[in-house]
């Protein structure tokens, strides 16, 4: 069957899913939303979907699905809306910036049935989905220890930094989703530091622009996550697992494997410098799972819960650095 997908927010993220879906066999973009028309028109002329009002997505029983890529602060009353008029849903990270507000989402979506996928994408990574499998399949053994390293280009425009709902629920979020992925346990302790480093806009804001984790498991498993909003050398995306047989890990991402060597020594391509390109595959992959799922009548991973678990990390970690600014400034 082909699945007829409504797309709510026609910024970056949804030209994103735009493109991921036109290279799709089984699904088609039938309407585009954006209250920013030019943005939606851009969308329509590439994809041949037609330009329309949320309202007439929503209400269309022709759309099979609605892929929210709008505002955060949006999600959680348009996946309601959207679980209401019984469509499948595919939304992007976070539910919404408050745990008490997904809770209440999620029991919508429960009470009406509807299907629910959350976009961490990085679990659909080609490289960071190989390094799952093999943990999954107990080629380290017992998993140990797990390191997780997520560090930006630069950091996001002033105006942008304003109006953020910070580091951990905006940017480690997502590495947050990945340590439970690769953990495969529930955290049951935390240990939070940040700081506002380099980037007067961010503190000012009251946010952070630097900022480590410890996570652990009740079983003991330790993850540590570092996040920068700064990386003078690329877009810096890795992660290890370490565990009793041995050691699994993925490294950053580059345009070739080209290595030049000479009098001067080694030298290799920069990294990528941009997260559309580094996660292009993990996007397409990401919704032809969406898709398959509603075909199948699979179910959807990630799911509500998972959007939930990441965010009360998120939560925690910036409870925790918050914390510690007031005691420092006592």
């Amino acid at each position: 069957m082909t699945v007829s997908i409504g797309l709510l927010g026609a910024g970056r993220i949804g030209k994103t899913h735009a493109k991921a879906i036109n290279q799709l066999d089984n699904a088609k973009l039938v309407a585009v939303y954006d209250p920013f028309e030019a943005a939606a028109k851009d969308i329509a002329a590439q994809t041949g979907a037609r330009l329309d009002s949320l309202d007439a997505i929503m209400n269309d029983p022709a759309i099979d699905a609605i892929i929210i890529a709008t505002p955060a602060d949006l999600h959680s009353d348009q996946i309601e809306q959207a679980a209401r008029a019984g469509k499948a849903i595919f939304c992007e990270k976070p539910i919404d910036q408050h745990s008490d507000r997904i809770r209440a989402c999620l029991k919508v979506v429960e009470e009406t049935g509807a299907k629910l996928m959350v976009g961490f994408n990085r679990r659909f990574d080609p490289n960071f989905a190989e390094v799952k499998r093999q943990v999954k399949a107990g080629v380290v053994g017992d998993v140990e220890l797990v390191q997780i390293t997520s560090r930006d280009p630069s950091p996001p425009p002033a105006d942008c930094a304003a109006h953020s709902p910070g580091l951990f629920k905006d940017m480690m979020i997502h590495d947050f989703d990945m340590a439970r992925f690769l953990l495969g346990e529930e955290v049951s302790e935390m240990s939070a530091m940040g700081s506002a480093l380099f980037d007067t806009a961010i503190g000012e804001s009251g946010d952070v622009d630097t900022a480590s984790v410890m996570l652990k498991t009740a079983s003991g498993k330790i993850c540590t996550i570092t996040n920068s909003r700064r990386a003078t050398y690329g877009y810096d995306q890795r992660i290890e697992v370490h565990g009793s047989k041995g050691m699994i890990s993925a490294e950053n991402m580059r345009n070739t494997t080209v290595t030049v060597a000479n009098g001067d020594g080694y030298t290799v391509e920069p990294l990528m410098d941009f997260f559309m390109e580094r996660y292009e595959a993990a996007y397409r992959i990401e919704l032809t799972s969406f898709v398959n799922a509603l075909n199948d009548g699979t179910a959807m991973s990630p799911n509500g819960f998972d959007g939930l678990k990441a965010l009360e990390l998120a939560e925690t970690a910036a409870a925790d650095v918050a914390k510690a600014r007031e005691l420092a400034n006592s």
